[in-house]
């Protein structure tokens, strides 16, 4: 077992031989803390314990003192003084994302976690947590509380606000990943190099915002289901918390819809597959029936009051515009400003010449015999429907269109 710890710099008294390279270790775990000295030696002893048994790579740990005013900074000294593989951090103030921005930042080591002081989550999902980082299949890894096979014990008041919260950013970014704020995350440092200078938030907020742009990249996010038991003694304020991550939600929704939030694709990032016709074509036609069935709806709704040609016009103008949005981001994966002007004026394009074909036909039907209007209008619709797949599927991206 080979680990790393950093010693405090001495002066030679006598001639010595050339000392070896350190060599970085594989892993860097970052514990963040608070006024935690009535738990740090204790946990501290017992993560180190575990590493030593049952980690198959070298390990660091390196404790990141957020400005304590009590006795955790000795602690943590004393620590690194006798365990070997320990490290010390101090920062004037506090802040887990500034903690873990430091500290990730400096590292020399590939692959980059952390965990809360309290050990709330299981030591034992650590490997599991890592293991798909190590190998390159995965760019970022969480423990999640809510994932199928998690053992959690926490009150219903925690439980109840957990899983809002993460209800809500599935609601309003289509996340895919289930636990946000779980204290026990890892990801490659390669990764962390080209997110963390798109995160802004450097207290609670930070996991969330690290998941939110590693996802909205195409990042590939290992979710690890965990055994977590809530500690009592926990520093987190639910009320504030709650009020500073709706905040931070609001300026991420804001930031994603004005096109940044993007990493450098160029020198991170993985390519995409040559050929995703098949998923193409499934999002594509799910996205067409539900906006179909919209304009249908609409259509026949209004019908008697507006006359068939004003009704097609509001029942497809309705739908357009999300429509273009829905394709854009989940038929064929696009974010941000790249070829985004040139994806919407080609289906604004589309929507003008299948509004003109559906109204000259409508105009050519008996107003009495309103199903073959409804007909003749769905087959126009399918029409405009393939047209815009075609289109869309070939737009080029022009090399004035700069990515944020």
């Amino acid at each position: 077992m080979t680990t790393v710890h950093d010693p405090e710099p001495t002066t030679a008294v006598t001639a010595q031989p050339a000392a070896a390279p350190v060599v970085a270790p594989t892993l860097d775990i970052v514990v963040p803390v608070y006024n935690e000295a009535h738990v740090l030696d204790a946990n501290v002893e017992r993560l180190a314990a575990h590493l030593r048994t049952t980690m198959p790579f070298s390990w660091r740990i390196t404790i990141v003192d957020n400005g304590s005013t009590d006795s955790t900074m000795q602690t943590a000294t004393a620590l690194a003084g006798r365990l070997e593989g320990v490290r010390v951090r101090h920062l004037d103030r506090k802040g887990r994302g500034l903690a873990l921005r430091t500290a990730w930042g400096e590292s020399d080591s590939p692959m980059l976690a952390y965990m809360d002081v309290d050990l709330s989550t299981g030591l034992d999902a650590l490997l599991p947590l890592v293991a798909p980082l190590v190998t390159g299949h995965s760019d970022v890894a969480i423990g999640s509380r809510l994932a199928s096979g998690a053992s959690v014990a926490r009150g219903p008041k925690r439980e109840f606000i957990s899983r809002s919260y993460n209800l809500l950013l599935h609601t309003v970014f289509a996340t895919h990943f289930q636990d946000a704020q779980c204290g026990f995350k890892a990801l490659r440092a390669d990764a962390a190099a080209a997110l963390l200078p798109q995160i802004d938030d450097d207290e609670w907020f930070f996991d969330t915002e690290l998941l939110l742009v590693a996802e909205h990249n195409g990042l590939r996010i290992h979710e690890v289901p965990v055994d977590w038991v809530d500690d009592p003694d926990s520093r987190v304020r639910v009320a504030q918390t709650a009020r500073r991550d709706l905040a931070g939600m609001a300026r991420m929704a804001w930031r994603f819809l004005r096109g940044a939030g993007r990493i450098d694709g160029a020198t991170y990032g993985r390519a995409e597959l040559a050929d995703q016709m098949g998923r193409q074509l499934v999002v594509f036609g799910l996205i067409g029936t539900i906006s179909t069935g919209v304009s249908a709806g609409l259509f026949l709704a209004l019908r008697e009051p507006l006359g068939a040609v004003l009704a097609n016009v509001v029942a497809v103008t309705a739908t357009v515009a999300v429509n273009a949005w829905a394709n854009r981001r989940f038929t064929f994966g696009r974010r941000g400003r790249l070829g985004r002007s040139s994806d919407y004026l080609r289906a604004g394009a589309i929507y003008l010449v299948g509004l003109v074909v559906s109204t000259f036909v409508l105009s050519a039907i008996s107003p009495t015999d309103h199903l073959v209007e409804l007909l003749a209008l769905l087959a126009t619709w399918s029409l405009t429907t393939v047209a815009r797949f075609t289109v869309l599927s070939h737009t080029p991206i022009t090399s004035t269109e700069v990515q944020p």
